[in-house]
């Protein structure tokens, strides 16, 4: 009976009590509201932010063990997933969870399969590129055995937005520190005791995702989520085309984000022929990626609770997660800032103990701060979009903002102007300014119950289409 209890208070764990009249005028009350709200919001970002440091430490400890490696990932298709189980759980249709997540193994799989060519002829696409031969061909070979990491990719994001939007982010986070801890052993097993190299590295990484999604399955089958699986269900492929649109805007839309500022890295080495530059360059992308781990913990949390609350019929309460989302990650993202700009001239020691090279981060290091304050607010933004299902229309937003507008100014002030790499990266950050300013619009200007509704109706749209 208390195991009964128990999973009747987990039920509706993220959902605000609406029924309180007035007394939301009360300021107690609302200094009460929003102390909630933040442990809510910690409660699902805290252990994000874990799972996926966790998981970018994998590849930040197969480049130190092995020196290269190339960073691939599935353009986040799987937030698709994100916004329908967010919003199922809160309109309290647990079943329909699990079928969402078969739906997302299939057209992640199949994805995955479409991008397979990339990997299997890594070799010639890098030479055409205008990359060395022993390079590309080091390269392709790493990509091939990289190839299962590639298809871990298709479960492990779903089964880790599927257990998201259930306030499950502890399992995720356990399995992914068990993971870590296992491939710190593995890359020191492969590469260095068995002197296998780039492909013990690759194995590594490999064998390490799977390990993640083995895990968060087993959770799962084992009784972890009773009311959200039920098991396998021929429903799973219907309705996968309406799906397949949801995912794709989602893989573009944060495929593009993922990708901005890698222009900076890309394009560093034809804009400047020091290498102190692009050392330095690689100091701030590192403490940048870094820092956008965190951030993405904030834009899981927003997407799931403003997911939650919409498909509880409860806009008000979405608006109140958005604004309490918000303000918590800017002032993370004051915090990341500040420190920035306080050691400016110190902080690059930790990566390197030569002083041109620090020196170098230190001009870079204004551009450095902004970026990542700016980076406090965007996602959060992005998580609200995935709540309400705005992927499409964010995905206009950044092809316009930063491909449209930051990057042609960018080349304008790296080249032509010749303000070198700050140029480009000034550039490219006037777009995240004006991507920014856009969402910030858009989000005040949204009418939240009118959302709600059109959520219910959405879900019962699904609903019946599966019976």
């Amino acid at each position: 009976m208390e195991e009964r209890e128990d999973d009747e208070e987990e039920k509706f764990p993220l959902l605000i009590e609406t029924n309180e009249g007035n007394k939301e005028d009360d300021d107690g009350h609302l200094v009460g509201r929003i102390c909630v709200e933040s442990k809510k919001i910690w409660h699902i970002s805290g252990p994000a932010i874990f799972s996926r440091v966790a998981m970018f430490s994998m590849t930040v400890i197969t480049q130190a063990f092995a020196g290269y490696l190339s960073d691939l990932d599935m353009l986040g298709v799987a937030s698709g997933l994100e916004t329908l189980c967010g919003q199922a759980y809160g309109a309290k249709q647990y079943h329909m969870m699990g079928i969402y997540l078969q739906r997302s193994w299939i057209v992640l799989f199949f994805s995955a399969v479409l991008l397979l060519p990339m990997f299997i002829f890594a070799t010639p696409l890098l030479k055409f590129m205008g990359q060395s031969e022993e390079v590309a061909e080091k390269a392709g070979t790493v990509a091939l055995w990289l190839i299962p990491l590639h298809f871990s990719f298709a479960f492990q994001f779903p089964l880790q937005r599927f257990l998201q939007c259930q306030l499950k982010t502890a399992v995720v986070a356990w399995v992914a520190g068990f993971a870590l801890l296992l491939h710190v052993f593995m890359s020191w097993l492969f590469v260095y005791r068995f002197q296998v190299g780039l492909i013990g590295a690759a194995i590594t990484l490999d064998l390490s995702w799977w390990v993640t999604v083995f895990g968060m399955f087993g959770y799962m089958i084992c009784g972890g989520c009773p009311l959200s699986w039920t098991g396998f269900s021929t429903l799973a492929f219907s309705g996968l085309w309406d799906f397949f649109k949801l995912s794709t805007a989602s893989g573009i839309m944060l495929g593009l984000e993922n990708v901005y500022y890698r222009v900076l890295v890309i394009a560093s080495g034809t804009l400047t022929s020091s290498q102190v530059a692009v050392d330095a360059l690689s100091i701030c992308m590192t403490i940048y990626a870094w820092e956008s781990m965190v951030m993405l913990g904030f834009f899981a949390a927003s997407g799931v609770r403003v997911a939650c609350e919409l498909g509880a019929g409860n806009g008000k309460g979405a608006k109140f997660a958005t604004k309490v989302s918000l303000v918590t990650s800017l002032l993370v993202g004051f915090f990341f800032w500040s420190i920035i700009m306080a050691f400016s001239k110190n902080f690059a020691m930790i990566f390197t103990p030569s002083t041109t090279v620090v020196t170098a981060v230190n001009e870079l290091a204004a551009l450095l701060a902004f970026t990542i304050l700016l980076n406090s607010i965007q996602p959060v933004l992005s998580g609200v979009a995935v709540g309400f299902g705005w992927q499409s229309v964010v995905a206009y937003i950044n092809i316009g903002c930063y491909y449209i507008i930051g990057v042609p100014l960018g080349v304008l002030m790296g080249w032509a102007l010749h303000f070198g790499i700050k140029g480009l990266w000034a550039g490219l950050l006037s777009g995240t300014v004006v991507q920014t300013l856009i969402l910030i619009f858009i989000t005040i200007r949204c009418d939240w119950e009118k959302e709600a509704r059109e959520t219910s109706i959405s879900l019962n749209k699904w609903r019946n289409s599966n019976q």
